[in-house]
């Protein structure tokens, strides 16, 4: 990788490298939940030696989106209903918080941020880019910055990245056009209740935005297959 004046990838040691890469690709759905990951030709085709590869599964372990055995076999951590549920609790928690706050304390260049955010949105296709994803991701960080809270708006974003995979979960079924336009709807009514200052407002409007997103379709998507792979044992 070319080191670059100013540029953070300079510092990066190759087990950086290797973790942002394969986290970019189990990300992406490019290696799919429950997939085998056979270190030497992973190695391979991020092009370093095992080692710094080694180094980044067990980080990827650490934040659960690796399972590692005893033989140091690895395979990307399947989708799991309580993991989609645990991760809707906590952002119909703490969406609407940062909604709140941001209708307090958004400055001019934070609505302008999130009103650009708003007008560059991608929609969602059944097998969404990196980068429609983004420009969704793009959006609800600018709401989170507005809030000024800097550990809220780490831990979202954490929460936002680890929610992905469900999103595309969600997605593999496809969307309505009314379901799209509906989502575009709560997209502009957070704006607005930022815009105007309505706290109350933008929580709960952000409240209702969680709990119909793609996330909270995923939860309850893979609670209905385990209820009827449970029907099936019995």
């Amino acid at each position: 990788m070319a080191e670059c004046p100013g540029d953070d990838r300079a510092f990066m040691t190759k087990g950086d490298v290797a973790y942002a890469r394969i986290r970019t690709l189990i990300l992406s759905g490019e290696l799919a939940a429950g997939a085998v990951l056979p270190q030497a030709a992973l190695a391979r085709t991020i092009g370093m030696s095992t080692t710094p590869l080694r180094e980044a599964l067990r980080r990827l372990k650490q934040e659960g989106l690796v399972e590692l055995d005893a033989h140091r076999d690895a395979r990307v951590r399947p989708l799991d209903a309580t993991e989609a549920r645990d991760l809707l609790e906590l952002r119909s928690a703490l969406d609407p918080l940062a909604a709140s706050l941001a209708a307090h304390r958004r400055t001019d260049a934070d609505l302008a941020e999130i009103a650009a955010a708003l007008a560059g949105l991608e929609a969602l296709t059944t097998h969404p880019s990196a980068a429609q994803l983004e420009s969704h991701h793009r959006f609800h960080a600018a709401v989170h910055r507005a809030s000024h809270n800097a550990l809220l708006v780490q831990t979202l974003d954490g929460l936002w990245v680890k929610t992905d995979r469900y999103r595309r979960h969600a997605l593999e079924v496809g969307r309505s056009e009314a379901d799209r336009h509906a989502r575009a709807t709560e997209h502009r009514l957070v704006l607005e209740a930022v815009r105007d200052r309505d706290a109350e407002a933008a929580a709960e409007r952000m409240r209702r935005h969680v709990e119909t997103s793609l996330g909270a379709r995923s939860a309850d998507r893979l609670a209905d297959e385990g209820a009827g792979t449970d029907r099936s044992t019995t």
